[in-house]
This record gives structure tokens, sequence and C-alpha cells, in this order.
């Protein structure tokens, strides 16, 4: 399988076998010998890689779309050079017209490296003990990004009352979180493939902890706006890039219990945060403010585990550090990873990593059609957040504390998918061989079916004479079926993108939270035109128009979802 690289030159191809056979030493550039070929692999097999041709190299984070050739490959003034070095020749190279015949000429042919079979600095094998670490500490920041995101609209009455704002403007707050959430991994995915996941982790966990005291500070609605804004893109990390991370380190057939894990704090998470949330409010000594403050030390618990948890998972980033030491150990050019001669040009990786998401959401069918379809759920998702206080209030005069009590109907329909889960697990092992990726959506067919039934239970026990339990039922198997159009999307996507994953789920991360978005600033106005009754039912049809999507994708498209990366 080939992934962009460009064809091999016959007359410079040094070939693996070649160099093993301890053939006389070459010239480089400079005049200099280098070291004899079997000094060199002796090197590589130090840091836990091996040299590779061109010819042989399969470096999976190389994107289809970008063809380089041996004259437009970077030089080794290039390779070195920093990201803000690279950043400050971009306006003066972009005048350049360099023959890039003549840079290719009299260059001796790199030095690929790969990681060794078994290599225990490839973050595929890694320990369990460290894998089940690393996914903790990840799962650890979805939990705060989702429980972050409802706990805020729990505040609204002392929030409203002190900073005199009208409640679509305390809702805004709540919408633009959902879209920081969706745009800004279409940037921090560049910043992820030259730095690293690490340092995106510590960056937006510590953004994360300012904006909560931003908000808790605030003395007005404009202010808290802002910092939800930027909390939402601090806190796209603990999505994005965690399933992304899961992908890491976890094979595809180990990959089932870690990507539930993530589903439960992601979706559960939701409804875990309104619990505690609704009863700091209801406290006249609390209110919105503390709601704030506790979690920011929730949140400074997760910034002191980080570096004793958190490792670099991408592999591509850590052959480039290897690549780089052994340049500067050896004083030979030549070593480098087959992902630098994409990165090299700062405007290219840019172009990549930003353009990747919505290239795949809009030439990949089984992208955009999830991305759509989890778009609408997440979106409806959000108008259940917003509208659960109305309906329990109006139609059963519950508390705030009891509202947001109302919300554990979120964490128990997240626990009935994670056992709807075990049995997928079951059906994915078994029929694997058989049928690839789309083995992994069997209970996504029943999610299809369920989460209309759910809407429609939830709609129709609207009214003041049907006990509330009737509401808890619908959000519950409501949830449910989120939950596993949540799980099966990120799994999905994740077997069939691979390396790319992480664009993958960018976009439709983009998707669904610009439905988040969208979705709770025309809620109120839709419950008080429509009813709770007609509304819901309302959403319960457009999702029953929707149950095609899986089983389409499950029957008819199981070769689709390979066009980008089979490239």
């Amino acid at each position: 399988m080939t992934h962009g690289a460009e064809g091999p030159s016959s007359a410079s191809t040094t070939s693996v076998d070649a160099l093993e056979s301890g053939r006389s030493s070459s010239k480089n550039l400079g005049g200099e010998k280098s070291e004899t070929p079997t000094l060199l692999v002796t090197e590589a097999h130090d840091e836990g890689v091996v040299i590779k041709s061109l010819e042989d190299i399969r470096e999976p984070s190389l994107d289809p779309r970008v063809h380089l050739d041996a004259d437009s490959r970077p030089d080794d003034e290039e390779i070195d050079a920093g990201f803000f070095r690279r950043a400050s020749q971009l306006s003066t190279k972009a005048g350049q017209t360099d023959s890039l015949s003549e840079k290719g000429k009299g260059r001796e042919e790199p030095i690929y490296i790969e990681f060794e079979p078994g290599s225990p600095k490839n973050p595929a094998n890694f320990s369990k003990r460290k894998k089940w670490t690393i996914t903790a500490i990840a799962c650890f920041a979805t939990l705060l990004a989702s429980s972050t995101s409802s706990t805020y609209n729990m505040g609204f009455g002392s929030m409203i009352r002190d900073l005199h704002c009208t409640d679509l403007e305390a809702t805004t707050g709540l919408s633009v979180y959902a879209l920081g959430f969706g745009l800004v991994p279409l940037v921090s995915a560049s910043f992820s493939e030259e730095f690293g996941r690490l340092p995106l982790y510590y960056g937006s966990g510590v953004i994360f902890l300012l904006m909560y005291m931003m908000i808790a500070l605030s003395k007005n609605i404009q202010t808290v706006i802002i910092a939800r804004l930027i909390q939402g893109a601090a806190g796209s990390t603990g999505s994005t890039m965690v399933g992304g991370t899961i992908a890491d380190i976890w094979a595809p057939k180990e990959r089932g219990l870690p990507m539930s894990i993530f589903a439960v704090v992601a979706v559960g998470g939701t409804g875990l945060g309104p619990v505690y949330a609704g009863w700091i409010e209801m406290n006249p000594n609390l209110e919105w403010r503390w709601i704030q403050w506790i979690q920011m030390i929730i949140c400074g618990l997760f910034i002191v585990l980080l570096p004793f948890t958190m490792s670099e998972t991408r592999a591509s980033i850590l052959l480039t550090r290897i690549a780089k030491k052994m340049r500067k150990e050896t004083g030979n050019h030549r070593y480098r990873a087959r992902v630098e001669d994409e990165r090299a040009n700062l405007r290219t990786l840019i172009w990549i990593s930003c353009t990747r998401p919505i290239y795949l959401m809009f030439t990949e069918l089984v992208v955009s059609s999830f991305s759509l379809w989890i778009g609408f759920a997440w979106g409806v998702t959000y108008c259940m957040i917003e509208s659960v206080a109305g309906e329990f209030r109006d139609l059963h005069k519950f508390t705030i504390g009891e509202i947001g009590t109302v919300f554990l109907t979120m964490v128990v329909g997240s626990i009935l998918g994670y056992a709807s889960n075990i049995y997928q697990e079951r059906l994915y092992q078994k029929n694997f061989p058989k049928r690839g990726p789309e083995a992994r959506l069997y209970m996504a067919c029943f999610a299809a079916v369920l989460f209309p039934i759910g809407m429609f239970i939830y709609a129709w026990s609207s009214f003041s004479h049907v006990h509330w339990i009737g509401l808890a039922v619908g959000l519950t198997v409501f949830m449910w079926a989120v939950f596993i159009i949540y799980l099966a999307v990120f799994s999905y996507l994740a077997d069939c993108y691979g390396p790319f994953a992480s664009s993958a789920l960018a976009g439709q991360s983009l998707a669904r939270n610009l439905s988040a978005t969208a979705f709770p600033l025309f809620t109120k106005q839709m419950f008080r035109a429509l009813h709770y009754k007609w509304a819901n039912t309302l959403f319960g049809c457009i999702a029953a128009v929707m149950v095609p999507i899986p089983f389409v994708s499950f029957l008819l498209l199981p070769t689709l979802a390979l066009d980008f990366v089979e490239h």
C-alpha cells in the first residue's frame, strides 16, 4: 500500500541489502566520507529503528495528496530548521523561484528510518500498563471537557441576575463553547503534527483552567462569552486528540474497550456535570461563580497528574526526534524520517493539516454521512440540555437541584451503551476477518432505530398528568442511542483512517459541534411555538429519516472508507 510516496530512482536509491552488505562508504556533498553502511545499521539499531530505502519505507502518516520527488525534497539545512525559522521564511520563500532541478543535483539519497519490529519506543508497543495509564489521563481530559459544556447552564438563574443579561445572551455562552470545540481542531491538528500530541495536552489544559477563572471573575456577560469560546477551543483537545491518542497506541482489535470508556466519559460526562452543579446553584452562598471555581480545582488536579502519566504517542513525531538525534550525534545529515520530507515545508504542513479534515468530510462519503448523523444527534443533545430545565420545572415543578439530578439519565444511558458495546465487541471479534471495519456497526444499526424511539417517548410524555418518570425513560433511551452512535462513529472512523484518524474525527467534530452551536439558540423559541410535544416529535421524525445511514454503510459501502488511505 502506498501513501503518496514518489517512485524511487533506480540510479540513486540505496537499497537496504546494499547497506547491510558493508559496501564501501560514499562521499557526501561536502566531500567527506560518511560512515560505513554497517556502522549506519548499528547506530539505527541502538535507537530502536531500522534503515529503509525509499522503495521500502512505509510511512502511513504521509498525505496522499502530496507528491514529493527527489528535486523538491528538503535539503540538509531545511530538514533541521526550527518551526519559528520556517515560519519566518514563509513570506520570503513565496517569491523565490529557485531551480528545483539544480537543488536536487549531487545529493545523496537520504537514509530513512522506521521502528524495528517490537521496538519499545514505538507507541504501539508500549506495555499494557502504560497504555492504560495514558488512556485514563486522556479520558480524564475528555471528562473535564464534556462536563464543563453542560454545567454552565445550571447557573443561568444567578448569572442572569448578577450580570443583568438576557436569557439568550446566557445561552450564547453554551453555544460558543461548542463552536470553539468544532473549529479549533482544524488548526490544532497542524500543531500536533509538528510538535506532537503531548504539548497540546499541556497547553490546552492550562488555557482550559485559566478560562474557569476568567468566567468566575467576570463582571459582564461579554467576558463570559469570550471565555467560553476560548475554553471550548482548548477543550477540543479532550475530544479529537483523545480519539487519535487511543488510535496511536491500541491495535484495532484491542481498541473497543478503550474507545467505549472514552465514549462513556464523553457522553456520560455531559450528564454528570449538572448533577452537582444544580445543587451548587441552589446554595445562595455559592451559585454560578462557585460552579466555575470547583471545576477549576478539578482541572488543576488533571494538570498536576499530566507530567507523570502522559507520554508522546504519535509515532511519526518520535521517529522525527530519533532522526534529528542521529543527525546531531553522527554528523550525518542523511538520516531522516520519511514524514520529514512532507513537513519540512511549513506551508505544505499547514495546508495539509488545516484542509485534510474538510477534504475528508466532503470527499469521503463515509465521513460525510456519519458526520451528518452524529451532527444531528449532538445538536439534539444540546437542545435537551437546554430544554430539560424548562420541561421539568414547568410541567413537574422541579427545583434547580432536582433538575440537575435528572441529568443522571444521561449517565444511565451511557452505562447501557457501554454494556451494549460488550456485545458489539463480541460481534466485532467474530466478524472482523470477513467484514473489516464495518464489523463496528452492528450496534450502530440498532441505535439508528433506538434514537427516534427515545425521542418519541420523550415527546409524548410531555404532559403534566404523565409521571415525570416517562420523561426520564425517554431521555435514558435517547442517550443510550446517542452513546452507541458516538462510539460507533469514533471507532469506525479510527479503524478506517488509521494515521489520519484525528483528521477524520476533526471533520465529524466540526459538523457535530456546529450543530451543537446552532441548536440551543433556537430551542426556547421552537418549544414556545410548537410546545414540547410537537417540537420533540419533529426531532424524532428527522431521526427516523436518518435510520438508513449505518445500514447503507454496513451493507453497501464496505470499501469506500479506504479510498483516501489506500491512494
